[in-house]
């Protein structure tokens, strides 16, 4: 359900480079978008706000600096309301599949009430199963999504999204972030149910190094033949092997699993935001070609863009993939190496030329079906 300040076929997009007068910082851009966007006209007084961020996996450093999470609270704080950062459990093995790892985790990462003024609240509990059943209005795939009970509890809701790229979604924006990352680990499983991974026996190395991101024994070794095989009985079509093999040894069975997934996605985020006032900043910087999700990051594949806020989730993910469209690819990057590839095609999409098993438009295109926001947009830009 859209927020009041919308148009109602046209969303307002607003925006702020990463150009910084010699007195100020990227922060104080970030606290001017805000102000400009109308976060802080939010009747926040005395209310629950849940901050939906990534806080990064131990050895990515692409996540965003604690410095923006701070802005955001603060801003929350002094129009009454009562912040807390929140995510939920990974479905993979890692440094956030509990919450009790989860937060170490984020204090490693530099996350911690000290730094970003406010508490640090894992959203689906110790073990990933503290989640409340939502219904989606307009489901087509999810009837009833299990999101984080921390993240339903909270009055209203914010997003903070580190906008870049993903090795099955094409890229990471808002909706991911919120579709994804408020799921529990029973929700997280629920949007991944479909696809079943398959490996080209002639490219895998046999190095087991999928072996290490898959947590429901979807993938056997085989000893004879120094081969890695797929359990289809335990394979939750999660996608974390793809992202690990180095070889392109991993792919999906079914072309539709990624754009079913998109659609699942587009309908957690709708039970997410649906029925409270929610806002939402994605920050285009350090693009990586995957999940900050991954235990370490490679290059951006395009130059910093800026900072993008709107009352609309939708908007705001179109308003930023527009923009990095319109970027040129950096040398030496991922992208930059596929598009020198002998057997390069040319799919005149930085996203799709990056990762091309992956797919995002589907996400953009069901997201607004089911009333989750408009792709129409007017971008505004904030000085």
């Amino acid at each position: 359900m859209m927020d009041e300040m919308t148009i109602s076929d046209t969303s307002k997009v607003y925006y702020t480079d990463f150009r910084c007068k010699p007195d100020e910082g990227p922060v104080d851009k970030l606290k001017r978008l805000m102000k400009a966007a109308g976060m802080d006209k939010m009747d926040m007084d005395g209310k629950f706000v849940a901050i939906k961020m990534h806080f990064g996996e131990l050895g990515n450093l692409s996540f965003l600096r604690p410095n923006y999470a701070r802005a955001v609270a603060d801003m929350v704080r002094r129009t009454g309301g009562k912040p807390f950062l929140t995510d939920c459990n990974t479905l993979y093995p890692g440094s956030r599949k509990n919450a009790i790892e989860h937060l170490y985790c984020a204090w490693e990462n530099g996350f911690t009430p000290l730094t970003v003024g406010c508490p640090v609240i894992i959203g689906d509990g110790l073990k990933g199963t503290d989640d409340i059943a939502v219904p989606v209005e307009s489901g087509e795939y999810v009837k009833e999504a299990r999101i984080g009970r921390a993240v339903m509890d909270a009055d209203i809701f914010i997003s903070l999204t580190h906008f870049k790229g993903h090795e099955m979604t094409g890229f990471g924006g808002a909706i991911k972030n919120i579709g994804m990352g408020c799921g529990s680990r029973a929700g997280k499983k629920d949007q991944h149910c479909n696809g079943k991974a398959v490996i080209d026996q002639n490219a895998c190395r046999g190095c087991r190094r999928c072996m290490r991101e898959c947590a429901n024994g979807g993938l056997v070794f085989d000893e004879e033949h120094g081969k890695m095989t797929v359990d289809t009985e335990n394979c939750v079509g999660c996608g974390r092997c793809i992202g690990a093999c180095n070889f392109d040894a991993i792919d999906f069975a079914q072309d539709a699993a990624i754009k079913e997934l998109n659609c699942r996605m587009a309908e957690y985020a709708k039970a997410v935001v649906d029925g409270r006032p929610a806002f939402h900043i994605s920050l285009v910087c350090d693009v990586s070609p995957t999940c900050d999700c991954h235990a370490g990051n490679d290059t951006p594949i395009i130059p910093d863009v800026g900072m993008f806020a709107s009352f609309d989730p939708l908007a705001l993910d179109q308003a930023c993939v527009d923009a990095c469209l319109r970027q040129t690819p950096l040398p030496g990057s991922q992208l930059t190496d596929e598009m020198g590839s002998p057997h390069f095609h040319d799919r005149h999409d930085h996203f799709d030329n990056t990762n091309p098993n992956a797919e995002y438009k589907t996400c953009l295109v069901h997201a607004e079906k089911i009333g989750l926001g408009n792709r129409k947009y007017e971008l505004v830009k904030v000085k």
